[in-house]
This record gives structure tokens, sequence and C-alpha cells, in this order.
């Protein structure tokens, strides 16, 4: 007969609250943090499970700035037509635009970290990041975290990123190294130089600050949600909407037979 060991209880640590008082973690929303924190290190104590140094505040608001907007992309006109369809509910265009912020565009820095730690990790950096660049083009795949086909030759933002991250000297530098690495293998793979991209910088300095690889598409989703919100904004004084359902219908032909029964 076997036994089976029962499951702790499970706790949290998050957020509590009396009659009187509401605490995120060990600190007094209301005689600690009101007013006496921003947004952004509030973010990183909850998330981090930390207090928040100067230079994980400085790194995470640029990160944040980059990832919050690039105009209209698939999460913008996702935002944009589902607001259209339902005025009444701007949760639900926000959550619609969210979905998108995944492997193809804007939460692409998640894959291109578990790259990075790869590289971090093998004992010889240099060849592991020659095999994930070798493998990618055998399988004629983007890489995460490099190209951009909208900037080019290369993604300013990426660059501005890392010479921010440069100048931080607290920064260990390893996931630096490690993006550094892998694009010297990159562009010797490709024969030519290929531009790492903003979220192949975000998964880079996001690293260099303790975020684990798994959360940093939260980062994009924080972000990027504010970014819909004024997409929605914009769409109330200025509508797109139907402009963009108009204009795929007009361009997206149809090819069957009208009136022909199955």
């Amino acid at each position: 007969m076997s036994s089976t060991k029962p499951q702790a209880k499970p706790v949290t640590s998050l957020c509590t609250h009396t009659l009187t008082s509401l605490h995120y973690r060990n600190a007094d929303l209301v005689q600690d943090l009101m007013g006496k924190k921003t947004f952004t290190e509030v973010m990183l104590m909850q998330i981090l499970n930390r207090t928040p140094r100067g230079v994980d505040l400085r790194i995470t608001d640029a990160v944040l700035i980059v990832l919050m907007e690039h105009g209209l992309t698939p999460s913008a006109i996702s935002t944009r037509l589902v607001y259209m369809s339902a005025p009444e509910n701007l949760q639900g265009a926000v959550a619609a635009g969210l979905l998108a912020v995944g492997s193809s565009f804007v939460g692409t820095m998640e894959n291109c970290s578990g790259l990075l730690d790869r590289i971090a990790a093998a004992a010889d950096p240099e060849a592991e990041a020659l095999t994930i660049a070798q493998h990618y083009k055998n399988q004629k795949s983007p890489i995460p975290g490099f190209g951009h086909h909208l900037h080019k030759p290369v993604d300013p933002r990426a660059y501005k990123l890392l010479d921010l991250a440069r100048a931080e000297p607290e920064l260990a530098g390893n996931k630096l190294r490690a993006l550094e690495q892998l694009s010297a293998a990159v562009d010797e793979v490709a024969g030519r130089p290929i531009t790492i991209n903003a979220t192949g910088a975000v998964a880079a300095l996001l690293g260099e600050i303790g975020v684990p690889t798994a959360v940093m598409r939260g980062f994009a989703v924080i972000s990027r949600a504010a970014g819909l919100v004024a997409h929605i904004v914009e769409e109330q004084n200025s509508p797109s909407g139907r402009f963009i359902w108009e204009t795929v219908e007009g361009a997206v032909p149809f090819v069957g037979v009208a009136g022909r029964g199955i």
C-alpha cells in the first residue's frame, strides 16, 4: 500500500491586508510606498522579491520605454479592431493585443535569453555560440534577438540599450558577453553582419539585473499594455479600425466560386 505525502498548503508572500492596512510583501502600502516609491521600484520589488538598486531601475525603465511601442504592429492592430467591435470593453481590446506578445513579435527576448543562458553556462562559450548559429542556419530559421525587417543595417534601439548597460559598472557583464559572442557567431555563419535587435538587447539587459528567462516576457506585457492603451486613445479620437478592416477585405481576394454548393 503506497502512502501519499500530503501536499503543503499553498502560501503567498505578495500581499496581505487587514481592516485598516494593506501590505505589499513586507512594506505598508500607505506608509512605505505611496508617495515614496515609483511604480518601477514597486514592480521590481514584487517580481524579484528584493529591493531594487539604482542600476536595476535605470535598466528596467529603458527596457520598458523601448518595448512600449512600435506603431501599427499585430498587437496594436488587434487592439484597434477589437476596440472598434466592442468599444465598451477597453480591457478586452488591450488583452487582445497582449495575446500577440509571443515568440515572433515583442516577446522574443525570452527565446534569445535561453540561448544566452546556454552560452554563459558553456565550458567553451564561443563554440556554443557557433553551434547555435549553425543550427538556426541549418533550420533556415531566424535567430531570436537578431535581424529586423524594418531597421537596417542596425536596430538603433538595441545598440543604445547595450551602450547604456556597458556604462553601468555594477553589472557583471556575463549576459552582455554572451550576446556579443552570439552576435559574432551569427555574423560568421551568415557571412555578413546581422543586426542585434531590440529584444536581443533586452534579453541581455534583463539577464544582467537578474530577471529569470521565464519571466522576461512579462516585462513586454507590462510595457506593451501601456502602449496599447495609447492606441485606444488614438482610436477614440481618430478611428482607423474600420479602415484597416476594409483595406484587408479589399486586398485579400476571394478565390472560391461564389454561389456554388459544397
